[in-house]
């Protein structure tokens, strides 16, 4: 956005500028064209003129035509004005077309920079959407993390519950061979007595 609006600013300087430099270049050519006029006019009526009101008998021979200015000179005059004129021409000419150039390049970059700006706001957008999904399946994660580990907790806190019940690290093998040889024979004998057979 910055550079938008710095290459914006830019713009809007350098147009004002190339068409106060227009305006001038165009305002000259009419003010040398003018004198341009002035100047033709007068030579040609110079040309016309008579050298003097006053009539000499016999001109001296010096003058041996009227005295009409300086006809083959004034190409000086007006030539250098004329040079002056086309300056100031090629001058609008080139500011017209930088003009054009600068406003071209102008418009393809605020162009550029609106399409690289959605873009990136589109790619915002996506890695946000993103980030959120993100976040939920880890919050969704820990929360059966820590179920998990509930019942973990409970299952081992079971496990050492029952752990002395089962195994007996002060009894050997042949005992508990022996002590559940004597369990099933009680049993046994239960079973008869319960099925009504003689006791012996």
């Amino acid at each position: 956005d910055s550079a938008m609006a710095q290459s914006t600013s830019m713009r809007q300087e350098e147009k004002a500028t190339n068409a106060a430099t227009v305006s001038d270049a165009q305002e000259a050519q009419t003010a040398v064209a003018q004198a341009l006029v002035v100047l033709k006019e007068f030579y040609a009526k110079a040309g016309e003129a008579t050298s003097l009101l006053q009539q000499q008998p016999v001109a001296p021979e010096i003058f041996d035509s009227p005295y009409t200015g300086m006809q083959a000179e004034n190409g000086g005059v007006i030539g250098m004005l004329e040079v002056i004129q086309s300056d100031f021409a090629r001058l609008e000419a080139e500011t017209k077309a930088s003009e054009a150039t600068s406003q071209k390049n102008y418009d393809q970059f605020m162009t550029d920079s609106k399409v690289d700006k959605a873009a990136k706001s589109t790619d915002i957008e996506h890695k946000t959407a993103k980030k959120q999904d993100e976040t939920q399946a880890v919050t969704t994660k820990t929360a059966d993390l820590e179920g998990t580990q509930k019942e973990l907790d409970a299952a081992l806190a079971y496990f050492d519950k029952l752990k002395p019940s089962c195994v007996d690290a002060g009894v050997s093998y042949s005992d508990r061979v022996g002590r559940r040889k004597e369990e099933i024979e009680s049993l046994q004998e239960a079973l008869r007595i319960l099925n009504g057979e003689d006791i012996q």
